[in-house]
């Protein structure tokens, strides 16, 4: 073999490790990215989904819908029951309507197993490449390393154009058993129809070709559209209006993440301080909060809570600016009463129990205990509840404990070499055979099994 064909085929080989790099990277799960949690959001989410969920047959306590902090406009499903949903996509939604379209469209890949049959699709394009790999392979060792070129650049895009057509069937088929669920809910599909097109304008400012799909993994929005349009204008749920409430509280929690999510200045310039709605008051609390400006940030709230002066979260948001500017005391009132309105909602509670040990006082450390452990029974999906608890045990001098509950917190990190190092000094400390022992022995287990596992793979 010459010395260019030799390069040559090192540079198809680069090629080739990277399509099965790439392919193996659309099936990885959100591990990487940053889930926003907020009260607020989660229970909006619920009640925007609760009717597609039933309509898909699922059960809405098994669904989870997460938010991403991602400016990316998308939403994707990575195995189990849960639809990802990017902040950029909440962003650029102009109603509750489109949301529930994407969410209907992702149930559609849930129920279709598509992350689990997507190895399907892998394997075929692994077989196609492999075998071109081969021979090509015989083909230059037989002096023909053109022929051998021409073998492996044929196979990766055969291989390529299995697997990319094989993910538009996927994609194909969520829309249409999206569609069949908003259809069962009694939701418009114009939300869905309007966010698609939003998708093609994204497409044309972008030079994306419009004649061809072959080389995309999703078909084109406008293909999308055409299939789509005259199935929802035939659906009776065409003219179906998006309950006001509904409406309301998505522009309440879209205002809320811009606040939280965008810099500070593009907050305030799109909510400058002569408007005076809802939405602006809580874009502007988060960003003057950001900034540093506490007294501005809690101007705002106290202009929301002069509006809705029981609403849980204006409350909870007052309780948190005062907590993290230094006033933990203050925010006792506000994140108590919050508390309270949301029956013990587990984020809040969690906030609540942070602040009673921040006060130092240690008059508030057995409610504090009582309250983080309601949080963490209700939510154990909460490693900063689960710190704070464990703050609490230490300041008892309940040793064994804090270290189970830095050792669950740990877990939820996927920090499992922490995990296991706190949950074997916890049953040190514990009755054998007690609940919390036998906890700690589980999360000891868990934790050396992954352990062993990051071993091996280095």
């Amino acid at each position: 073999m010459s010395l260019p064909t030799a390069k040559r085929v090192m540079r198809h080989m680069q090629q080739l490790l990277a399509l099965f790099v790439a392919i193996a990277l659309t099936v990885q799960p959100a591990a990487a990215q940053s889930i926003l949690r907020d009260a607020e959001t989660e229970a909006l989410f619920d009640d925007m989904s609760e009717p597609l969920i039933r309509a898909a047959g699922l059960d809405p306590r098994n669904v989870d819908i997460i938010l991403i902090g991602d400016k990316s406009i998308n939403a994707f499903v990575a195995g189990g029951q849960a639809v990802y949903i990017h902040s950029g996509l909440i962003e650029a939604a102009d109603n509750a309507n489109e949301v529930q379209g994407v969410i209907a469209h992702e149930l559609g890949h849930v129920v279709g197993g598509h992350v689990i049959r997507h190895s399907d699709g892998v394997k075929q394009a692994t077989g196609i490449t492999l075998l071109s790999l081969v021979l090509g392979a015989a083909a230059i060792a037989a002096g023909a390393g053109e022929a051998g070129m021409g073998i492996f650049a044929a196979g990766q895009q055969a291989a390529l154009g299995k697997y990319l057509a094989f993910s538009r069937v996927q994609e194909s088929s969520a829309d249409i058993a999206g569609a069949d669920y908003l259809s069962k809910a009694g939701i418009s599909g114009r939300g869905s129809l309007a966010f698609f097109k939003k998708l093609q304008n994204l497409e044309f400012r972008l030079a994306i070709p419009q004649d061809d799909s072959y080389d995309r993994t999703h078909p084109l929005s406008g293909e999308r559209i055409s299939v789509l349009q005259d199935v929802y204008e035939k659906d009776p749920a065409w003219d179906a209006s998006t309950d006001p409430a509904l409406e309301k509280r998505f522009q309440r929690v879209k205002a809320k993440l811009k606040g939280f999510v965008d810099e500070p200045t593009a907050t305030l310039r799109d909510y400058p301080e002569y408007k005076t709605s809802i939405q602006a008051h809580y874009a502007r609390a988060y960003a003057w909060h950001k900034s540093a400006y506490p007294d501005k940030a809690l101007a705002e709230a106290d202009a929301l809570l002069a509006v809705e002066p029981e609403d849980p979260y204006f409350l909870e948001l007052k309780g948190q600016i005062l907590l993290e500017s230094g006033r933990p005391t203050d925010a006792l009132e506000p994140l108590r009463k919050a508390v309270y309105l949301t029956n013990n909602q587990p984020l809040i509670a969690a906030l609540f129990g942070h602040a009673l040990v921040a006060t130092e006082d240690k008059s508030n450390f057995d409610e504090a205990e009582k309250v983080l452990k309601a949080a963490v029974s209700k939510d154990n999906a909460n490693p900063f509840a689960w710190y704070q608890l464990g703050v609490i045990y230490s300041q008892q001098g309940d040793e064994p404990r804090a270290r189970l509950a830095s050792a669950e917190g740990f877990v939820l990190q996927r920090n499992a070499p922490l995990a296991l190092r706190n949950a074997q000094t916890a049953m040190l400390g514990l009755p054998e055979g007690s609940p919390d022992w036998i906890r700690a022995q589980d999360i000891a287990i868990l934790a050396r099994v992954a352990v062993e596992e990051n071993r091996k793979r280095r």
